[in-house]
């Protein structure tokens, strides 16, 4: 896989391992209150949905993580994985925050077309 790629693919996994962490550990604290524009209340009553949200993200990291090892399984991985951030990106995007779709689309969709430029 190109080294473009493998940089692209960090890039969002690193970014869904910050996700990861504001929605599992600081969703309640006062920094994810205002990352994501909660009231005190709103985070304290959606605490759990948030950490199982993280824990999604964590998993998608992984996955990206796992697509930037070499071997016969990187693209096929990378190609997959990339479409599902793309995919939650889009999804989150038009129902949660239209910030979405830069923060995480944007970036899943770039990665993504450079996995696909290294099967040309």
């Amino acid at each position: 896989m190109a080294l473009a790629a493998r940089i692209a693919l960090g890039f969002v996994a690193f970014q869904h391992v910050l996700f990861l962490v504001l929605e599992m550990f600081f969703w309640t604290k006062p920094f994810g209150r205002r990352t994501f524009g909660l009231s005190e209340q709103q985070a304290n009553d959606s605490a759990a949905l948030a950490a199982n949200q993280g824990l999604y993200n964590g998993f998608l990291a992984a996955g990206l993580v796992w697509a930037m090892v070499p071997g016969p399984h990187a693209i096929a991985t990378g190609i997959f994985f990339t479409t599902c951030v793309t995919v939650a990106g889009i999804f989150g995007g038009l129902t949660a925050k239209r910030s979405i779709l830069f923060v995480q689309a944007l970036p899943g969709v770039i990665a993504l077309a450079l996995v696909l430029a290294t099967q040309a």
